[in-house]
């Protein structure tokens, strides 16, 4: 496969990305960003064009930015250098990531201002007992504090997720499929902890014994990213075919 050939099939995963966090219900307006890591050249990204919705993004509206988030294409939209922050931290630390999302969702948010993250007390939410990070907040990430990602980068270490202390969710993934997977179940974790907290009655959470059977189960699946997001990818084509262009 040729490496435009490649670009055009990240620009398609990352904007039908975009357009599955709308209608998901996990977009904070025109803030918070996902990213994708572009083959054939170092340092190259695609992130949204800054002040679209995110069910306004298509393929074609994304821009390529280098490891400080500034535009490397013609192109006549914005981007917000300040917003890849977070994101080219990331990147320019884990090489075997090629997908960022971050997002401020409500039940993120909640949770992300716990002490105690992620509680394993349902299925869903065991899935992240063991890999994810915690990230204290330090303010609006700008480059103004280039300190913090060096804090960052070291608190997400080798997981896949990592909770932004008073701020939000971030995951990773080697594919878009995969990142969009852990975003979406980190996130209904984060909504099953609040709405299990809300009822004001003791919760349950299985042994650790338990626990640790049960992420080795889910770490033994390795094909449950791509089901779903060839799923979603068809429910897409069906409601919202303009993402490709």
């Amino acid at each position: 496969m040729s490496i435009d050939e490649q670009c055009r099939i990240l620009r398609e995963d990352l904007a039908a990305a975009y357009r599955l966090m709308a209608l998901f219900g996990m977009t904070d307006l025109v803030f918070t960003h996902l990213s994708v890591r572009l083959p054939g050249a170092e340092n190259r990204f695609l992130v949204n064009p800054y002040g679209f919705l995110f069910e306004e993004i298509t393929a074609s509206s994304l821009v390529e930015v280098d490891a400080d988030g500034l535009p490397r294409q013609k192109t006549s939209y914005a981007v917000n250098p300040a917003g890849f922050v977070i994101h080219s931290a990331v990147h320019r630390a884990r090489h075997d990531v090629a997908c960022v999302m971050h997002t401020h969702t409500l039940a993120g948010m909640v949770v992300a201002a716990q002490r105690q993250g992620i509680l394993p007390i349902s299925q869903i939410s065991i899935e992240f007992a063991r890999n994810v990070g915690f990230h204290s907040y330090e303010g609006i990430a700008d480059d103004d504090n280039l300190d913090e990602r060096e804090r960052l980068v070291r608190d997400l270490g080798s997981n896949q997720a990592l909770i932004l202390e008073n701020h939000g969710l971030l995951t990773v993934g080697r594919s878009v499929a995969e990142a969009f997977y852990r975003m979406f179940y980190l996130n209904r974790s984060c909504q099953i902890q609040v709405a299990a907290q809300s009822c004001g009655t003791p919760l349950y959470a299985p042994s650790d014994a338990t626990v640790d059977r049960t992420y080795a189960q889910y770490v033994a699946d390795t094909d449950k990213e791509m089901l779903v997001w060839t799923a979603l990818r068809r429910k897409l084509d069906r409601e919202q075919p303009d993402y490709r262009l």
